[in-house]
């Protein structure tokens, strides 16, 4: 395989760093974005090599400009990874204007300010992997997550829609649906509501990110040129459809 460059957005911690690392050890030029946490992103470029740059995915000129840099200095990208995403949970009739847009802008929005910022480069070279982080929650739903449940479902629509337009071009368009996975964000759950979460598991545990980064990188590979489309579920069992 050539050199390819793969950019990850939100790729500096959690599953996004798992994905980042795991495609650079197969010998991938990567790129992280974050969007705050200027500590983790240095101490992630510390350790992994990878270069990191701060933008707000959410901001389509902001996408642009940072996809223009990172091809400055890496080369074009040939495998984006739409990972960022935030959740602001509340019941819905508790759940205001700004929890709803700013989940929407972040998780959805994201995927095509990505995306549209690659497309044209992937169909003049006639190459392109675009792989969309959505969540076992997009697939079931979730209580207090409507804004995020509709993010998430929304970035299974955009990945076929986008596979029948990408497919004669050799660009593929995918979708990860992870379900609970050991990350930062679980630790913080209470352990009577792990230990729920868990339960409902079948194969009774969470999943490892590294697991949803082997997921990438099989969807990544020149040799997955017949996988477009589709959806990877990696939940443990837990939800099956």
């Amino acid at each position: 395989m050539s050199e390819r460059v793969a950019l990850v957005t939100g790729g500096t911690r959690g599953i996004g760093a798992a994905i980042a690392r795991s495609l650079k050890d197969a010998g991938y030029k990567v790129a992280a974005s974050y969007a705050g946490n200027d500590e983790k992103a240095r101490a992630f470029s510390d350790q992994t090599g990878i270069p990191t740059y701060k933008f707000d995915v959410a901001d389509h000129d902001a996408c642009t400009n940072a996809v223009a840099q990172i091809e400055a200095d890496l080369g074009p990208v040939d495998v984006l990874v739409n990972n960022a995403g935030i959740t602001w949970d509340a019941p819905f009739h508790k759940m205001g204007p700004d929890a709803w847009t700013k989940v929407i802008e972040t998780d959805l929005s994201s995927a095509y300010n990505m995306t549209h910022a690659v497309w044209a480069g992937m169909r003049e070279r006639g190459f392109g992997r675009v792989i969309n982080i959505s969540s076992i929650n997009g697939q079931k739903g979730q209580f207090t997550q409507a804004n995020y449940s509709a993010a998430k479902a929304g970035l299974l629509g955009f990945t076929k829609a986008l596979a029948a337009e990408g497919a004669r071009k050799g660009i593929t368009v995918n979708a990860i649906c992870p379900g609970y996975i050991d990350t930062d964000m679980m630790k913080a759950v209470k352990q009577e509501v792990l230990d729920a979460i868990v339960a409902q598991i079948p194969v009774g545990r969470l999943g490892q990110a590294d697991e949803i980064a082997r997921g990438v990188l099989f969807l990544a590979a020149d040799d997955a040129g017949f996988v477009t489309g589709s959806t990877l579920t990696i939940n443990g069992g837990q939800y099956m459809d």
